[in-house]
């Protein structure tokens, strides 16, 4: 398994660096383009929330990203340093009192877009996984249009 970590201090600009980590990441991964939009949407919101709600926008408090990556799958960690919070136990952003809120969709638009979301240490760590096709299925799909196409 391959691993990369970044630490940033916890400022909003720093969503730069995380957008450029992803994109290096795609290219050096070779994540396909399918999945790359949702990792980029739900990775990035992933790291505005440790940056706004974790650490208040202390920039003394860093946020770590690590990047794992596995022949089935990659997987963003994404940690704070604040006081965590109880995600078993946030507003329905979909339910219709809910719907002219500002916010509160985050953690729904990153559990609709990982394929797997996990939250440890308090909801100070959150864990969202991607599944990638396996090389082996990608061909043998193509090769499955070739010879079909050719009947």
């Amino acid at each position: 398994m391959k691993q990369v970590k970044i630490q940033i201090p916890s400022l909003v600009e720093n969503i730069r660096v995380v957008e450029s980590f992803i994109d290096n990441s795609k290219d050096t991964f070779h994540i396909e383009d399918d999945i790359y939009g949702n990792i980029m949407v739900a990775v990035t919101e992933a790291v505005n929330n440790a940056i706004r709600h974790g650490n208040k926008f202390d920039k003394d408090k860093n946020v770590y990203l690590s990047l794992y990556v596995d022949t089935d799958r990659v997987k963003f960690e994404v940690e704070d340093e604040g006081q965590g919070f109880d995600y078993n136990n946030l507003i329905d952003p979909t339910a219709p009192e809910n719907l002219e809120n500002p916010g509160g969709r985050g953690i729904f638009l990153i559990r609709h877009l990982a394929d797997e979301v996990e939250f440890t240490k308090d909801g100070r760590n959150v864990q969202l996984t991607f599944l990638l096709s396996a090389p082996s299925e990608t061909a043998s799909a193509q090769e499955d249009l070739t010879s079909s196409s050719s009947h």
